[in-house]
C-alpha cells in the first residue's frame, strides 16, 4: 500500500480563485485523485479539490516558511 502525504479530502467551505496549471500538472492530479481515492476507498471527485490540501501540506511542512512565520513582526 502506498503512504500518500494527502489523507482524505476535508468538506470545508472553499474560497474561490482561478488558476492555470500546465498540462502535465493536471494529468498528474488526476492520477493522484485516482490513487488517493483507491487508498481511503472514497472517489475524490475533481481534481482540483487537492490543491488546497496540497498546498496547506507543503506550507505546514515547508521549515523555513514556518520559521519566517513565527518571525515576522506584527
Amino acid at each position: 500500500m502506498t503512504k500518500l502525504k494527502l489523507g482524505a479530502i476535508a468538506d470545508d467551505k472553499p474560497f474561490k480563485m482561478s488558476i492555470e496549471l500546465p498540462a502535465a500538472v493536471h494529468r498528474d492530479l488526476i492520477a493522484y485523485a485516482e490513487v488517493l481515492g483507491r487508498e481511503t476507498g472514497q472517489p475524490v471527485g475533481e481534481p482540483v479539490r487537492l490543491i488546497a490540501p496540497m498546498i496547506e501540506r507543503f506550507m505546514a511542512t515547508d521549515r523555513a516558511f514556518a520559521k519566517a512565520r513565527r518571525n515576522r513582526k506584527p
